[in-house]
């Protein structure tokens, strides 16, 4: 009997003992994965874009006339003020040299204005003479008149030639300095390079058209310019706008006055920018990896005083978060989260450790998170990257036990 009791007691055990791992290995094994919960929140969606800033005006100086630029006055960095600062210094161009021809020719005109002038000179002297020999016939016919001893046809007569007299006297005037005049301009045909009449001025100064800095000079050294060439540029370092050039499917989402945040651009904190125009058309640009791209130029305000961006300058690259959507309260769940199945959003809600694939509806999204708008409430666990071991209905074990 002892032995019977024995046998049955080892059957038991060896029962229980296949029972034990039958149940281990049927029994199903939670997958272990990472959980979110679904919650409120501030949202937004941005354009991320690089920018460089430029200042909003600039002043090109350019040479008013053909000649020498003498050597710039500024520096680069150089601070100026409108109207008294003097930028440039430029020098009519000079005269170019005669050959032997032409200075014989200019000399014999000079000479002929010389004879021209003398003439002018007798002819002025003659008409003087005979001006004031009238006038002394006038004052005697006159006081013969008052005394009653001339006619008063007669004091007419001496009027008229007084008259005539002057108007001789004025008429060689005019031609003494139309000679004087051509004889000026025949000496000025034999003036050579680098020399200039005693009444010309040197130079023309240039003064700054605007406060501000210098920003380039086109050459320090003294050199021939021609007349609109450009000598220098000013503008005002403190006044900066940014200028982007999104992809143009990205541009037709920004909307009118859109705030940007700049960040990147060196300091501690982010700047605030606003959105002033967009360029009505774009442009063919080729990417680094050989690919064509529509790019259209979207030029932004800097909000943000001047002294909260100190050492920004011109032409700084910068980077910009345009932001084309945002909200204060949204329901948020992460993009890692979402799978699509078929046309449709879904993702796997874990309820008492049980995964269930539900629908989602969504709104806006980002790099991060996505806007829900149906399918799943605040406070829902779902899992963030499900892989091929989560399905409908299998057991979940949380990642970091909570």
């Amino acid at each position: 009997m002892h032995r019977q009791t024995r046998l049955i007691l080892i059957v038991l055990l060896a029962a229980a003992i296949v029972g034990a791992l039958l149940w281990a290995a049927l029994r199903p094994v939670p997958v272990t994965a990472e959980l979110a919960t679904v919650a409120r929140g501030p949202m937004r969606v941005t354009v991320d874009v690089d920018g460089t800033t430029r200042i909003r005006e600039v002043y090109e100086v350019a040479s008013p006339i053909a000649g020498t630029a003498e050597r710039a006055p500024v520096r680069v960095g150089d601070r100026v003020i409108a109207g008294e600062t003097v930028v440039a210094v430029v020098e009519p161009i000079a005269p170019s040299l005669l050959d032997a021809r032409s200075r014989s020719q200019a000399q014999a005109a000079i000479s002929e204005a010389q004879a021209a002038l003398a003439v002018a000179d007798s002819q002025l002297l003659q008409a003087e003479e005979e001006l004031n020999y009238a006038q002394s016939q006038y004052n005697r016919v006159q006081e013969l008149v008052e005394r009653g001893v001339a006619s008063i046809v007669r004091l007419e007569d001496a009027a008229q030639a007084l008259n005539v007299r002057r108007a001789a006297r004025d008429a060689a005037q005019s031609a003494r300095d139309m000679a004087r005049g051509t004889l000026e301009r025949a000496q000025a045909a034999l003036i050579g390079p680098g020399e200039r009449s005693d009444d010309s001025e040197c130079c023309v100064r240039i003064a700054a058209p605007a406060d501000g800095v210098v920003l380039s000079v086109d050459r320090i050294s003294e050199r021939p310019v021609f007349a609109g060439q450009t000598l220098l540029s000013i503008g005002d370092p403190t006044d900066l706008e940014i200028v982007a050039d999104p992809l143009s499917r990205d541009a037709v989402r920004i909307p009118e006055n859109a705030r940007a945040i700049v960040d990147r651009w060196g300091g501690d904190t982010a700047l605030e920018a606003r959105l002033r125009q967009i360029e009505p058309s774009a442009r063919t640009e080729v990417s680094a990896l050989g690919i064509e791209e529509q790019r259209v130029e979207a030029i932004f305000d800097i909000t943000d005083p001047a002294d909260t961006r100190p050492g920004l300058g011109n032409g700084y690259a910068v980077r910009l978060a345009i932001v084309v959507w945002e909200a204060d309260d949204a329901l948020l769940v992460p993009l890692g989260a979402l799978f699509r199945d078929g046309d449709d959003w879904a993702a796997f809600a874990v309820h008492d450790g049980i995964a269930r694939q539900v629908k989602v509806t969504l709104g806006q999204h980002n790099d991060r998170v996505a806007q829900v708008l149906g399918g799943l409430a605040e406070g829902d666990r779902v899992i963030v990257h499900p892989g091929d071991s989560v399905i409908e209905g299998v057991q979940i074990s949380p990642a970091q036990p909570e």
